[in-house]
């Protein structure tokens, strides 16, 4: 396993201006990676960007054209693109029931779904233009365990896994690595809602960095297609499905 060498390499990180988005970023921006931070937060997302030496570009995600100009932004600025983290996301999107919200649930498939196949549909011409690259995906333990309490998000994660788990394969032979970080409740902005009740019950929340540093794992390990877990008290490792059972 070899460590991340982040010398003439470029990065582009959609969600890139707070959370985990931004800590990844001053993560590699200190390995010596060029950032370029893709979000729609201008004002956070500029004011990183310049204190990292790296580029902002406002991109919704649900655009396919904003994902394809964040591209286009970082091989103009800085030449190539060897590294996508496909990060943005939002917590909500409701039930199915009584709380059902048609403005909610399209938002949250839009960003968490949506954002993630425009992300990649938009990177992999940059990516095999290098010759190889980094494809990392935001998930969440959403995708791998059920989540009665909120359905729409658990949906549009667990797609996501399945679209990685299909991708790292389907890219290998490019040299393109395709793989998922799936985090446990982490503390960033996203959580405000869920904080309170979730130190009222003693569940551990997951620290920011803990995150990060799931993230470096991932790029320092040589498998495509897998989800990284990240969680409390636990070393981050592909998480291992079980076979699904073969024709007789």
């Amino acid at each position: 396993m070899a460590a991340f060498e982040g010398a003439g390499k470029v990065a582009l990180i959609t969600g890139g201006a707070r959370g985990i988005g931004a800590a990844t970023a001053r993560r590699l921006a200190g390995a010596g990676a060029r950032v370029v931070l893709a979000d729609i937060d201008a004002g956070a997302g500029e004011a990183l960007a310049a204190a990292l030496g790296g580029s902002f570009v406002r991109c919704d995600v649900r655009e396919p054209a904003d994902s394809e100009a964040a591209v286009a932004a970082a091989v103009e600025r800085f030449g190539g693109l060897d590294l996508a983290f496909l990060n943005a996301g939002v917590a909500h999107g409701g039930g199915l029931g009584d709380d059902f919200d048609l403005a909610a649930y399209r938002d949250a498939m839009g960003v968490n779904l949506d954002g993630v196949c425009f992300g990649v549909h938009a990177v992999l011409p940059a990516l095999r233009a290098r010759g190889g690259g980094d494809i990392i995906v935001t998930a969440s333990m959403a995708a791998l365990t059920p989540t009665p309490f909120a359905p729409v998000y658990g949906a549009n994660k667990a797609a996501v896994v399945g679209l990685v788990r299909a991708l790292g394969p389907a890219h290998a032979a490019e040299g393109i690595r395709v793989n998922a970080l799936c985090p446990s409740f982490a503390d960033t902005d996203i959580l405000v809602p869920l904080k309170a009740q979730l130190e009222e019950t003693g569940f551990p929340i997951l620290d920011v960095g803990d995150v990060v540093e799931a993230f470096m794992a991932i790029l320092d390990a040589a498998g495509t297609g897998d989800a990284w877990y990240a969680v409390p008290g636990r070393p981050p490792e592909p998480f291992r499905f079980r076979g699904v059972p073969g024709p007789r």
